[in-house]
């Protein structure tokens, strides 16, 4: 007889609450995107870097209000929980941190980031990345979290590695980028590793 496996976290766990507003040091947070948000994700995808790294293409006023909305959605049909990272309650977002390709049955999520101009330097994307880990891990239950990045993104991977992602490897060739294919390196922590200090 085949004994099912039971989910390592329950369907509902994540959506039966709305999304938290997580509070970082020196009074910066991570919020839920709102519609009034869009202009700084309009200028996220006319940025340079994020352009690069993120392979994001302009976006409309229409099509980027859209997709606040569809992460909205996406937090209820537990797929996606996406944060706006902003140095005040009241300020405007200067980069974004997320989970993605969430497999809440099978205990897992990808880790995803950037930073606006604003943001970069000031360490708040460790911060972020350290913030939602721990939520992820402590309090919605995953066993793993994983991220890519661009082995030429040094500071994607500076970030990655002092948040306490272990690098697992690199995949050859993964990812098309505007100036072809790039190697990426995976980095992973699991429920069990001990938290940077």
């Amino acid at each position: 007889m085949i004994v099912p496996i039971p989910s390592v976290v329950p369907a509902g766990r994540m959506s039966g609450g709305e999304q938290p507003v997580l509070q970082l040091s020196g009074g910066a947070q991570l919020r839920p995107w709102r519609q009034d948000d869009a202009p700084a994700l309009i200028a996220a995808h006319l940025d340079p870097a994020i352009q690069r790294w993120m392979r994001a293409a302009p976006l409309t006023l229409d099509e980027a209000q859209e997709r606040i909305t569809r992460w909205k959605v996406r937090w209820r049909t537990e797929e996606r929980a996406v944060w706006a990272i902003c140095g005040t309650a009241d300020a405007d977002p200067v980069g974004m941190i997320g989970l993605a390709t969430s497999d809440l049955k099978g205990g897992s999520a990808e880790v995803f980031y950037w930073l606006l101009p604003a943001g970069r330097g000031s360490g708040v994307m460790l911060d972020a990345t350290l913030r939602v880990s721990r939520w992820a891990v402590d309090e919605l239950g995953l066993h793993r979290l994983w991220l890519t990045h661009s082995v030429a993104n040094s500071a994607s991977c500076r970030v990655a590695q002092r948040a306490g992602f272990v690098l697992e490897g690199m995949m050859r060739s993964a990812l098309l980028h505007s100036d072809g294919w790039h190697d990426e390196h995976l980095h992973a922590r699991v429920q069990g590793d001990a938290w940077p200090t």
